[in-house]
């Protein structure tokens, strides 16, 4: 049973900066068992948007709309991924959420091809 568990959010001013961290749990890797992971967010209102993807061996795929700003990073030892968020901009506050797919190549930045989610957690940017 696949869990995600976020953490590192807060409030942040325009410009600055925050980390997000995940730890997953139920997640054994093996020479076939493959788990891409992911960030999503999702503002009160509006669809979930899809942040970025790392496939197992570090392929990834930003959002426009991040691209150049956030850095995202996994430890498959440790179950972790992490998500680097430099120059954020008031648009940018959502609930962001841990995602994972079983999967060598990540799925397109679709919440209906994640089966496994985070509970949330939020970034506010003013």
């Amino acid at each position: 049973h696949v869990q995600l568990v976020e953490s590192g959010g807060g409030s942040v001013q325009a410009g600055g900066s925050l980390r997000l961290s995940c730890v997953a749990s139920g997640i054994t890797y093996t020479h076939d068992t493959f788990y891409c992971l992911a960030w999503f967010r999702q503002v009160p209102g509006k669809e979930r948007e899809g942040v970025v993807s790392i496939g197992q061996y570090g392929a990834t795929t930003y959002s426009d709309s991040v691209k150049g700003r956030f850095t995202v990073s996994r430890n498959n030892l440790r179950h972790t991924l992490d998500l680097q968020m430099n120059g954020l901009e008031p648009e940018d506050t959502a609930t962001y959420y841990c995602v994972a797919e079983r999967a060598l190549v990540c799925p397109p930045l679709e919440p209906d091809r994640y089966p496994y989610w985070g509970q949330g957690t939020q970034v506010t940017v003013s």
